[in-house]
């Protein structure tokens, strides 16, 4: 899906590591919400609430995911899931465009 159509925007962005990722929220009508945002090269380690989908739109990272030893790579058209209170990391190698959704 390229676009979401009747949506909700929060216009206050979600600012991570000192504005080197940032997001928007979206909220759809059935109150489901997904992030979409931008990742500068880095090395980041993050923490779930809810289980997720990581959709990378462009640019090329890896993930380490929980209980993982090694890290895989992820780049523009692929995608990676991380279950729900767990943490992960990334090595952004690129510009990294993504769409996050939260899967409750």
């Amino acid at each position: 899906m390229s676009e979401f159509r009747g949506v909700t925007v929060v216009k206050k962005a979600n600012v991570y590591f000192e504005g080197k990722v940032t997001s928007r929220t979206v909220i759809f009508s059935d109150g489901s919400k997904k992030t979409l945002g931008i990742m500068l090269p880095g090395e980041y380690e993050f923490n779930t609430g809810e289980k997720e989908l990581m959709e990378i739109l462009s640019g090329e990272l890896e993930v380490l995911l929980p209980g993982r030893e090694d890290w895989i790579k992820v780049k523009g058209g692929e995608s990676f899931e991380v279950g729900g209170n767990a943490k992960f990391g990334l090595k952004v190698n690129t510009l990294t465009d993504y769409c996050c959704s939260f899967l409750g």
